[in-house]
């Protein structure tokens, strides 16, 4: 099954991030990506200059007609700037029949810095979409915004991610590159425990659009039938080969390189690791 991915998010107009990465992403990893925007973004490498809402009603079609037309089998949420946005995806996620897995990647502020969720929304992502969420893939800062506690190590990754499976999720991925070290750990949360999963940090400042990749590439996992865990890791070995092979454009924080081909046997030998 090739897996068919709907992605309700924000656009990048330098290419690197938001729907243009997620497109790739799934592309990469042969499944089929279906979008649905949100926003459009006048950006590049260097920063947000300009942020251009679509509205929630039209936000709903596009989602309802690929859905009445392609069908789905996973679902990835990105950049949904304010309350009305959230609560009408969340209402449209709601009434899938039969509900396929959700991936909400809570996109709360560029690379560069400039805010992409508004404060007044952050209630409503928690209320709405994490109990909708198979998984949710937040960075050290989004963690802490949503579960209200500052994150300094891996103890403190453990504590918000357990927090945030008490506020609904059904499971967490919080994502510690943020955290300083020569090695990076991400941390899965479920109701079945914790696993962590290490690799060593790539230095580079090509990383625009990281957090959007990884996330779509779970979703393209999860699309294809794949469990979580080997969503995750082939995900995590997807980006971190992307980040290593950037072809350098931008005086910012670069893209990655989407084009990147994933290695069967080497994710076959992680996944039993």
């Amino acid at each position: 099954m090739k897996g068919r991915v709907l992605i309700v998010a924000g656009s990048d107009s330098g290419g690197g991030a938001g729907i243009q990465a997620d497109i790739k992403a799934v592309t990469a990893l042969d499944a089929f990506a279906m979008t649905a925007i949100t926003a459009l973004t006048a950006q590049n490498t260097e920063g947000v200059s300009n942020v251009f809402p679509v509205p929630p009603g039209f936000i709903r079609e596009q989602m309802d007609v690929v859905l009445a037309d392609l069908g789905v089998d996973a679902v990835k949420t990105g950049m949904l700037h304010d309350a009305a946005v959230i609560e009408a995806v969340a209402e449209e996620l709601g009434e899938l029949d039969p509900p396929v897995p959700i991936v909400v990647d809570p996109v709360m502020v560029a690379k560069g810095g400039h805010r992409l969720l508004e404060e007044s929304a952050v209630d409503a992502l928690t209320r709405l979409l994490l109990p909708l969420a198979a998984v949710i893939t937040p960075n050290v800062p989004e963690a802490e915004a949503l579960a209200g506690a500052a994150i300094l190590d891996l103890d403190g990754m453990r504590r918000a991610a357990e927090a945030l499976l008490r506020m609904g999720a059904r499971a967490v991925l919080v994502k510690g590159g943020h955290l300083p070290g020569e090695r990076v750990t991400d941390l899965l949360a479920t109701a079945e425990g914790i696993e962590t999963f290490e690799s060593a940090r790539v230095e580079t400042r090509h990383t625009h659009g990281t957090g959007c990749t990884l996330a779509s590439a779970i979703a393209a996992g999860l699309a294809q039938g794949m469990t979580l865990r080997d969503a995750v890791i082939r995900a995590r070995h997807y980006v971190l080969m992307a980040m290593a092979s950037a072809p350098g454009y931008g005086r910012g924080h670069g893209p990655l390189n989407h084009a990147v081909t994933v290695d069967p046997a080497r994710l076959a030998a992680l996944s039993r690791a």
